[in-house]
């Protein structure tokens, strides 16, 4: 299948769910022209690391390993950095509550000539640092309980 088509997702679940509807075996495989590599292979895990999180029962956390990386990561010293580590922490936002008001001051460093870096760009840069260390774990909500849903039109 080529990339980029809109609807790959959908078409290779659709796939999939033929495939194995039956027992998986080394033959239903080969005959869906299927071939795995063993050392590839991950069966009946607990967890499992993806695209930079770690996977479990109904949650989803930051890899510790991608968490260590921004923790690691040194102060900025020009624009080029900044936007390495704001597209790392970026990356893991929905893990931080008021992402964006954490970052505003780091972001506003990228409008051009504007790179100075300041106290209230370290403290913004400590903050985010310290917000993903403290990341919670995403979990699937519980539909035996109540949501209420509140949108603003502006």
């Amino acid at each position: 299948m080529p990339f980029g088509l809109c609807n790959a997702p959908a078409t290779v679940q659709a796939t999939m769910n033929d495939v194995f509807r039956s027992l998986l075996r080394r033959t239903l495989l080969e005959q869906h022209q299927f071939y795995l590599k063993p050392q590839k292979c991950s069966f009946a895990q607990h967890q499992i690391g993806y695209l930079g999180h770690v996977v479990s029962a109904g949650t989803v956390a930051p890899d510790p390993e991608k968490i260590k990386a921004i923790v690691d990561w040194p102060v900025p010293h020009s624009v080029k950095t900044l936007c390495g580590f704001l597209g790392l922490a970026g990356y893991y936002r929905k893990f931080v509550r008021n992402y964006a008001s954490l970052a505003s001051p780091l972001t506003s460093l990228l409008k051009k000539d504007a790179f100075q870096w300041s106290a209230s760009a370290f403290d913004s840069f400590n903050a985010l640092k310290q917000a993903l260390t403290t990341a919670p774990v995403l979990a699937l909500p519980n539909f035996s309980n109540t949501f209420i849903v509140q949108t603003d039109a502006s």
